[in-house]
């Protein structure tokens, strides 16, 4: 059974870290693209980061998250994780971790989705 599961969501200052991670059972990351989508509160869910399948060493950020988010993979734990660095207050959202089994983040971030987790909410508040 395919399953992503996220975790290390929370609440945090503004100016401060969280690392997410999504962790894959029943596939193996190490071929697919794996992506971070966020959902504001009110909003719809939209593309942050992603990275391709090994082979193509590929990352994308959103504009609003570059310089301030990596992302990143662990093949052999089946991870992928979200450094996610100076958290504002628009950072604020359910991040959902998503996979592309062709390896390709254009086609993920173009919204053609295989797998979801169900989401970890991060809170960016005094």
């Amino acid at each position: 059974q395919v399953q992503l599961v996220e975790s290390g969501g929370g609440l945090v200052q503004p100016g401060g870290s969280l690392r997410l991670s999504c962790a894959a059972s029943g596939f193996t990351l190490d071929y697919s693209a794996i992506g971070w989508f966020r959902q504001a509160p009110g909003k719809e869910r939209k593309g942050v980061s992603c990275i391709s399948s090994s082979s193509g060493g590929i990352t994308y950020d959103v504009d609003s998250v570059k310089g301030r988010f990596t992302i990143s993979r662990d093949n052999a734990e089946n991870t992928v994780y979200l450094q996610m660095n100076s958290l504002q207050p628009e950072d604020t959202g359910v991040y959902y971790c998503a996979a592309r089994y062709d390896g390709e983040c254009q086609t993920l971030v173009a919204g053609f989705i295989d797998s979801w987790g169900k989401g970890t909410l991060v809170t960016v508040s005094s």
